[in-house]
């Protein structure tokens, strides 16, 4: 099982990006999903998640900017992230767990894509 995160890249704060992650090997409408990131020099930290029911959760500093929704016919997860900021700058992570506990903690996760950056210029 290998996810694999895609649509990162460079855009003005204010803007809007969409991360995108797709996952095989696995019975993808049963694991929990979620999205974290990791800027330069700081922990990796929890942004978003989706519970395999469709329960979603957020950090209270994406809440209300940031989307994250999951197609289970396609087994792709999405973060839509509107009104970027610089601070938004990090390499974000997708991941899924089954029957994930504590969903800001990563090792309630089993599976983890590579990441991918997301710049956000001021």
């Amino acid at each position: 099982v290998q996810p694999v995160e895609s649509g990162g890249g460079l855009v003005q704060a204010g803007g809007s990006l969409r991360v995108s992650c797709a996952a095989s090997g696995m019975t993808f409408s049963t694991y929990d999903l979620g999205w974290f990131r990791q800027a330069p020099g700081k922990d990796r930290e929890f942004v978003a998640h989706i519970r395999s029911g469709g329960t979603t959760y957020y950090a209270d500093s994406v809440k209300g900017r940031f989307t994250i929704s999951r197609d289970n016919a396609k087994n792709t997860v999405s973060l839509q992230m509107n009104s970027l900021r610089p601070e938004d700058t990090a390499i974000y992570f997708c991941a899924a767990g089954y029957n994930a506990r504590v969903v800001v903690s990563a090792p309630s996760y089993d599976y983890w894509g590579p990441g991918i950056q997301v710049t956000v210029s001021s």
